[in-house]
């Protein structure tokens, strides 16, 4: 059963056409990577599944809940962003807050849970992705990295339908990025539904159900992410992910 549905999704934004005609289907309980060159659109899509970017054209429909360009109201977006959190690359962290108070934030202030409850439920997830120990501490005396998964325990809080991670590993140094694939390959075990953006092929490889090449604002290709990304043959995609690879190789090499 799809959980998200996308119709002839376009983003427009001043003159600049970002997105054209998107079609998208995600089942629930799956892990779907959009791949694709910088620049090609992914985040502007992830962005407008959860209605951070409003589409120009089309139609979204994310657990039951349908939104038309064009006859977007603000209790339509309220429903919607319910049934969905995002992972930004940049942590978005509450420097002024504890790693559990920014857990618990989000479930005080939607009005999931009372505040005693909600502190609860924020270190027992804290545990969850191996943090536990830092629930008192605050932003700046932890790593790239745990800031990266306070956040993630922050969208699991909320209990929602979908996760929307944009590139989670891209702003940390190498040696971090382990701990936060890590968190996500636990949900994924948990068959919670995931959409990511990544460049991280491997992983995605690994990990994901689907995955869906993105260019030019255009769905190239989806499919198996074990046979889209497995780097054989000689056309576009597999070129953009050996391409990717060798680029990891090197890195590791010049680490050395």
């Amino acid at each position: 059963m799809s959980l998200i549905k996308a119709r002839n999704l376009s983003v427009k934004i001043g003159q600049k056409q970002i997105l054209k005609r998107i079609n998208l289907d995600v089942e629930e309980g799956t892990v779907t990577a959009f791949i694709g060159p910088s620049g090609s659109g992914k985040t502007t899509l992830l962005r407008t599944l959860n209605l951070l970017q409003e589409p120009s054209e089309g139609t979204i429909e994310v657990n039951g809940t349908k939104i038309e360009a064009g006859k977007i109201d603000k209790r339509q977006i309220e429903e919607l962003r319910q049934n969905s959190a995002m992972v930004f690359q940049q942590f978005n962290l509450f420097k002024n807050m504890t790693a559990l108070e920014n857990v618990a934030a989000p479930l005080i202030l939607n009005g999931q849970l009372p505040k005693k409850e909600a502190r609860q439920l924020a270190r027992e997830v804290l545990a969850e992705v191996g943090l536990e120990q830092v629930a008192d501490q605050y932003p700046i005396t932890l790593s790239g990295g745990q800031q990266q998964r306070v956040s993630i325990a922050r969208a699991i809080a909320v209990k929602p339908k979908v996760i929307l991670f944009d590139e989670p590993t891209s702003a940390l140094d190498p040696e971090l990025v382990g701990d936060v694939l890590q968190t996500i390959a636990n949900l994924a075990k948990e068959h919670i539904t995931m959409i990511l953006v990544t460049h991280e092929m491997d992983f995605a490889r690994q990990i994901a159900d689907q995955a869906v090449f993105i260019e030019d604002g255009e769905i190239f290709d989806q499919g198996p992410a074990s046979e889209l990304l497995s780097g054989r043959g000689a056309g576009r995609i597999s070129s953009f992910v050996n391409s990717l690879e060798k680029v990891a190789v090197e890195k590791i090499i010049g680490g050395i």
